[in-house]
C-alpha cells in the first residue's frame, strides 16, 4: 500500500478515536464515572498515536486541519444523534464552512501531499 494511503488511513483512525474520546468525555460526567473516563483517556492516547503515524507522510498543517475539521463535524453529528443535543442554524453554517475549508485545502493546496 502506498505511504500516502497508509497515512490517510491512520488519520481516519485518529479522527474516529478523537470523536470517540470526546463522546466518552461527555459520558464521564466530569471524570466522576470511571469507565467512560478510562475509555476517554484510551481513545485520546490512541488518537494521538494514530495522528503521529499519519505525520510520517502528511504535513502537520494539512493533517491537523483535516483531523480537527472532520473531528468537529463528526462530534457535532454525534452530539445531535447520540447525545440528543440541539444545534442552531449558525452552528450548522459554521460546520459547513469547515467542510468547505477542508475541501478547498485538499483539492487546491499543493502541500496536501497528493
Amino acid at each position: 500500500m502506498p505511504p500516502i494511503m497508509t497515512a490517510y488511513i491512520a488519520l481516519a483512525f485518529a479522527i474516529v478515536l478523537e470523536v470517540s474520546g470526546s463522546t466518552f468525555l461527555q459520558k464521564s460526567a466530569q471524570f466522576t464515572r470511571p469507565w467512560p473516563t478510562a475509555a476517554m483517556a484510551l481513545c485520546y492516547v490512541a488518537s494521538f498515536f494514530a495522528l503521529s503515524q499519519a505525520l510520517k507522510v502528511l504535513p502537520l498543517g494539512i493533517a491537523y486541519a483535516i483531523w480537527a475539521g472532520l473531528g468537529i463535524i463528526l462530534t457535532a453529528v454525534i452530539s445531535v444523534i447520540v447525545l440528543r443535543q440541539a444545534l442552531d442554524i449558525a452552528a450548522w453554517l459554521g460546520i459547513g464552512f469547515i467542510v468547505v475549508g477542508v475541501i478547498i485545502m485538499n483539492v487546491f493546496s499543493r502541500t496536501a501531499g497528493h
